[in-house]
C-alpha cells in the first residue's frame, strides 16, 4: 500500500495501482450520485464535478500527496451532496433556488430580450439553436424555454408542426402546453392563483375524477380548456 501515501517519487507499478484505485473510488463515488448527474448536469451537479474532478487528479499526478486525504475529501463532498438532494425533494422553496424554473426565450413568435439578457443567452446562440432543430424562423415558435440542464425545449405552433394521419381531418388548435399545479404531493398554489382556482376546487376534481388527495399524486397539469391530467404515485 505504499502507493496509497505520499512519497518521494513512484515507480511505474505504483503509479498503475494509484490510478486504478481513482478510477474505481471515482466510479463507487458516481454509482453514489445516482444517474442524474450523468444524464444531466444541473447546478449542484455542476459544483460537484469540478470539485471533484480537481480533488482527485492532484493525487494522481502528484506523487507528494497520498489518496487518503482526497477520498475522505470526496467521500464528505458526495455525503453532503446526497443531503442537499433530499433536502431539495422535501422543500419546494429550496429546490426552486437550486433547480429554477424553465426561462421563456420566445413566446408566440415573440423573442423576450429581458429574459434572454437573464438567462446571459447570446441571441447567436438562441438562432443556433433553432437551426439545429430544424426551425429557420422565430415567428413559427410558440414557446421556447431555457430549462435549468442548459438546454433550450422549443415547441413550434400548430401550423408549423409535422402533420400526423390523425391531424388530417382535424383542424388545428392553438399551442397549450400543461401547466404543473401538483408535483411530489405538494399543491403550485402560484399556478393554481394565476388559473383563478383555489385548493377547494383541486381538491374536488380530484376526489370526483380518481377518488384521491392531494397526497396521492405524483403530477397534476393543466391546460387552458382547463382538462386535467392526474399521475398517482400507484
Amino acid at each position: 500500500m505504499d502507493f496509497f501515501a505520499s512519497q518521494e517519487s513512484l515507480t511505474a507499478v505504483q503509479w498503475v495501482l494509484r490510478a486504478v484505485t481513482g478510477f474505481f473510488f471515482l466510479v463507487i463515488i458516481a454509482k453514489m450520485m445516482g444517474q442524474r448527474s450523468i444524464s444531466q448536469l444541473r447546478f449542484l451537479d455542476f459544483v460537484m464535478a469540478l470539485l471533484l474532478g480537481n480533488i482527485m487528479a492532484h493525487p494522481l499526478s502528484d506523487e507528494g500527496l497520498g489518496l487518503k486525504g482526497s477520498m475522505i475529501t470526496m467521500s464528505t463532498l458526495v455525503s453532503l451532496y446526497l443531503i442537499g438532494v433530499f433536502i431539495t425533494l422535501k422543500f419546494t422553496f429550496i429546490k426552486k433556488m437550486l433547480d429554477p424554473s424553465p426561462i421563456p426565450l420566445i413566446e408566440n413568435g415573440k423573442i423576450n430580450y429581458h429574459n434572454l439578457k437573464k438567462a446571459r443567452i447570446p441571441l447567436d446562440s438562441l438562432l443556433s439553436e433553432l437551426r439545429k432543430q430544424q426551425t429557420e424562423e422565430v415567428h413559427k415558435v410558440a414557446l421556447a424555454l431555457w430549462e435549468p440542464g442548459g438546454e433550450i425545449s422549443i415547441f413550434l405552433k400548430s401550423e408549423h408542426q409535422p402533420v400526423t394521419l390523425k391531424e388530417f381531418t382535424a383542424s388545428h388548435k392553438p399551442f397549450d402546453l400543461p401547466i404543473p399545479i401538483i408535483e411530489e404531493g405538494k399543491i403550485n398554489y402560484g399556478e393554481l392563483h394565476h388559473l383563478k382556482k383555489d385548493e377547494s376546487w383541486l381538491n374536488n376534481q380530484l376526489r370526483l375524477s380518481y377518488n384521491a388527495s392531494v397526497h396521492d399524486v405524483l403530477l397534476a397539469t393543466i391546460d387552458k380548456q382547463d382538462q386535467i391530467r392526474i399521475y398517482l404515485y400507484k
